[in-house]
């Protein structure tokens, strides 16, 4: 499980997340959506220690994540534009990614599954953004991770390579893989998303299961609940919706 327990950043002055509080629960996938700007890729570079936080902590199972970044080995990550040494092949990659843990247990089910082997000699210059956007998911589940961050992970993907990929993501859920996923298509969130932390200014404005966001905004589907959060949000900055929340990802909101 990660704790996110209140997190503030500000880049100079301007404030960037304030007071954010989350748990991401083992077994169950949480989207982190918001509109552009909220914070989330801050939000996702402080659980990695791409940048530290201004005050709050976040912990990986009770414990503070360590400044040396030695947690990181428990994470896979698929950043939404992945970049590779554009003068390795693919095959190259992955060897070198096993060499930096060496004798680690590896999943190379995706490598099959996406057809990577057959373009194991490939230089990455070469491939087009879907076949990065394959290499970079491949590489996020290849060593088993307990943690699974993966930023627009379908983007780019043909439907046949989303499906798979969220077929992986699903029998990583099922085996108790705590896991993040950003998109913008909120079709997509609703197939997979157990819980939802939704950000807006740099605040948690709703935080829990997808049942209760439907239910609470009195919408079937997912997109339209989102908007009626933001319409909220508009209408009345200083009601419920307008205030910084707190959330445990498979609890309700408490904002």
């Amino acid at each position: 499980m990660i704790s996110v327990d209140g997190i503030r950043k500000a880049y100079g002055t301007r404030s960037v997340l304030d007071g954010i509080s989350v748990a991401l629960l083992p077994g169950r996938v949480t989207a982190l959506v918001g509109p552009n700007g909220s914070g989330k890729t801050t939000l996702i570079k402080l659980i990695l220690g791409l940048a530290r936080p201004d005050a709050g902590r976040i912990l990986l199972d009770g414990e503070p994540i360590d400044p040396e970044g030695r947690y990181r080995a428990r994470i896979g990550y698929a950043p939404q534009a992945p970049r590779f040494p554009d003068n390795l092949a693919v095959g190259e990659v992955f060897a070198m990614l096993r060499a930096l843990r060496p004798g680690a247990t590896v999943d190379e089910s995706l490598l099959g599954a996406f057809g990577l082997r057959a373009e194991w000699e490939t230089k990455v210059r070469a491939l087009s953004g879907g076949w990065r956007q394959k290499l970079s998911s491949a590489c996020a589940f290849l060593f088993m991770p307990d943690v699974l961050i993966l930023d627009e992970p379908t983007a780019g993907l043909d439907p046949i390579a989303a499906g798979l990929l969220k077929s992986e993501i699903r029998a990583a859920r099922e085996e108790g893989k705590t896991i993040l996923v950003t998109s913008h298509i909120l079709s997509e969130l609703e197939e997979l998303a157990d819980d939802i932390a939704f950000l807006s200014d740099g605040r948690l404005r709703f935080g829990g299961p997808v049942a209760t966001l439907l239910e609470e905004t009195g919408m079937r589907r997912l997109e339209p609940a989102i908007a009626a959060l933001l319409r909220g949000l508009r209408v009345d900055s200083g009601g419920a919706a307008g205030r910084p929340g707190n959330c445990t990802a498979g609890g309700r909101s408490r904002a």
